[in-house]
């Protein structure tokens, strides 16, 4: 049975910084490109980073680019999210998931498993 876990979301003050961490497991981790999409209320759930399973290659939404970092550490299955400048308009449920796939227009029907996601929220 595969189980995708987030933690590390919370409440921090714009300008803060949080890292969200997905511990996965009933899968060969570094199989599988993982990813970060993120839901805000009102909103559709869009893609924020994808990683390849070996980590040389990732992706960025615009959104993300310069302020979001992404990483994974295979032995451990873990992926990671470091959120630095974080803005009222991050504020959403981050969820990870896993695909057998790697690709940057990151369709959510591609990844095949999803954790149940944690919630950050930026204060202005």
């Amino acid at each position: 049975q595969v189980q995708v876990v987030e933690s590390g979301g919370g409440l921090v003050q714009a300008g803060g910084s949080l890292r969200l961490s997905c511990t996965v497991s009933g899968l060969t981790f570094d199989a599988y490109a993982m990813g970060w999409f993120r839901q805000a209320p009102g909103k559709e759930r869009e893609g924020v980073s994808c990683i390849k399973w070996g980590g040389g290659n990732t992706y960025y939404a615009d959104s993300v680019k310069g302020r979001f970092t992404i990483s994974r550490d295979n032995p451990k299955s873990t992926l990671y999210l470091q959120m630095n400048s974080l803005k009222p308009e991050d504020t959403a449920i981050y969820y990870c998931a896993a695909s057998n796939v790697y690709s940057t227009n990151m369709l959510a029907a591609n990844f095949g498993y999803w954790g149940q996601g944690t919630q950050v929220t930026v204060s202005s």
